[in-house]
């Protein structure tokens, strides 16, 4: 059995190959795209072998075209190798081989590698999630045009149909401010059909998991907030315990403990960003129809205001246990609290 530790670059990947008992066997560069590297693994490696490499843009594409050479693909966390290894001298040769010693240890801190299919899922959340900040940056240009030249809108909700023709007709004062309007109505125009667009697709690919539907049953949990968790999670199997969860979404304080002292801080925000938001997000609505969200905010809360935010974080990270306990038994939301009960008191 041999180890390989991979630096893989789009042009260049460099090889460190490790022998049975940890001792460097060969270590070489190969130049040019991936099909080279490919090549080269083919060719050189007549044992059996597995191969470690850092996560990054293009990961998922590489491990699958590993998976059919190597015995067994490891991809690295990369935020925890470096945290491993904090040296002053990096170069590609040196990184392979910390990757190829971290793989004869057993010692690699790995990733989940989701299919093909989850993977595209993944991006087209998050496409839609920055045309949607691209829009509401455009909306937000336009607010500040009219305002200031001192216009506001005769009717409440500009982005109707009334609200948008009232936005083209009205008259501004200089030629170069009806020009930036009419640009941002253009721009406006082409994010939300876009938006649309991405929303058919993702409600399709909804439809078709039933995790979206089960997940969809806790009240105040919407459609967006129910794919996210379901495609990053992935395979709930993979967590052995639901309190892991929080930690890879990066719900869970930061922890600094020593002798008796342990001291608790911000939370760790690991792991992606967009779900996180899009669960903190959902939480409010939950705590407004759910007694069972509502009695344990309020209790974190102790009645003092300046404690709503760490209850909603708290909440936050509860709802994602939750989901992932669904996710794993199949089970419907239920309340832990009666309503009736919970009115009463």
């Amino acid at each position: 059995m041999h180890y390989v530790g991979l630096d893989v670059h789009w042009r260049t990947s460099t090889v460190c190959i490790l022998d049975a008992c940890g001792k460097e066997v060969k270590t070489a560069t190969i130049r040019g795209p991936w099909e080279k590297m490919f090549s080269w693994l083919d060719r050189e490696m007549t044992d059996r072998y597995v191969i470690c490499y850092e996560a990054s843009c293009g990961y998922g594409t590489l491990y699958d075209r590993l998976c059919g050479r190597a015995s067994r693909v490891v991809v690295a966390h990369p935020g925890q190798v470096r945290l491993i290894f904090r040296a002053k001298r990096k170069s590609d040769r040196v990184d392979a081989r910390k990757l190829a010693t971290l793989l004869y240890l057993d010692a690699v801190p790995p990733v989940h590698v989701p299919r093909v299919g989850v993977r595209s899922w993944r991006r087209l959340i998050e496409t839609r999630r920055r045309l949607v900040a691209k829009r509401t940056r455009v909306k937000n240009g336009l607010r500040s045009l009219l305002r200031g030249h001192g216009l506001r809108p005769p009717m409440r909700g500009l982005w109707t149909r009334k609200g948008l023709a009232w936005l083209r007709s009205v008259s501004l004062p200089e030629a170069s401010s009806a020009l930036e309007r009419d640009l941002l109505l253009a721009e406006l125009g082409l994010f939300t059909e876009q938006v649309t667009r991405l929303t058919a697709e993702l409600d399709g690919l909804g439809r078709r998991h039933p995790g979206v539907a089960l997940l969809g049953t806790i009240p105040g949990v919407g459609p967006r907030t129910a794919e996210a968790v379901v495609a990053y999670i992935d395979d709930p199997d993979r967590f052995s315990r639901s309190a892991q969860v929080g930690a890879y979404f990066g719900l869970v304080p930061r922890q600094d403990q020593s002798a008796g002292v342990n001291r608790l801080g911000h939370i760790t925000k690991e792991g992606p960003s967009s779900v996180r938001q899009l669960v903190v997000e959902a939480s409010w609505q939950v705590i407004r129809r759910s007694a069972t969200a509502r009695g344990r905010f309020e209790r974190l809360t102790g009645g003092l205001r300046e404690r709503r935010k760490i209850a909603l974080v708290a909440v936050g990270h509860w709802l994602l246990k939750c989901m992932h306990a669904m996710l794993r038994t199949g089970e419907c939301w239920r309340e832990a609290v009666p309503a009736a009960k919970d009115a009463a008191a």
